[in-house]
């Protein structure tokens, strides 16, 4: 086996261990209260150390929130690889559709968004993280779409961008998650679109 596959392997078996702890940590919050649960309490219910729990994540909110951090640097370098000269909505609607398995799998499940709907620290956590998306995405299509746009633009762009993941979210929650997330991202796009009436976000 040669040193890039060996690497894989330990990077995919880590990411296996992460979704693990991710799910029996929500789950010890939603049977124990998120605060009443600690670190102590996660890592002897999956049988190791506090101590290997923090090879994996640096607090127990960081365990409810699994790869979303991988997630916003994958999209970010998504949107860099895109065609030149692509308009920087149409580049960015096209990258959401591409990432949007990646996205949904690094999101929140319906049980957790309700967990965090219920409490404040993760709530504000969503937020953060969010924001850091946002960032991150936004400073990717500022250089996918070189000088001629601006920061004010951009940052338009991915909020609203962000508003149509969060509204699809939403409307996933209303239904129980029976609805389909990815049809209602393409239907958020869709209102959003020129076509739509949205001349100025091309």
């Amino acid at each position: 086996m040669s040193g890039d596959e060996r690497t894989g392997l330990r990077e995919r078996t880590r990411r296996a261990v992460r979704a693990e702890l991710s799910d029996l940590a929500v789950r010890l919050f939603l049977e124990r209260g998120y605060e009443r649960t600690t670190v102590e309490d996660i890592a002897a219910a999956a049988g190791m150390s506090k101590r290997s729990f923090f090879r994996y994540f640096p607090s127990k909110e960081d365990a409810v929130f699994g790869e979303a951090e991988d997630v916003a640097e994958q999209v970010a370098e998504a949107i860099r690889a895109r065609p030149e000269g692509e308009p920087p909505w149409a580049c960015l609607c096209a990258v959401l559709r591409e990432q949007q398995e990646a996205i949904r799998s690094a999101q929140p499940g319906l049980r957790t968004l309700r967990l965090i709907e219920a409490t404040p620290a993760l709530r504000a956590r969503l937020h953060a993280e969010r924001d850091r998306m946002r960032e991150l995405i936004t400073a990717a299509l500022r250089e996918h779409s070189g000088a001629g746009l601006d920061a004010f633009t951009a940052d338009l762009l991915t909020g609203t961008a962000a508003a149509a993941l969060e509204a699809a979210d939403r409307e996933w929650m209303r239904s129980d998650g029976a609805a389909d997330r990815a049809a209602l991202l393409d239907r958020a796009f869709a209102l959003l679109s020129p076509s739509a009436g949205g001349q100025g976000i091309r």
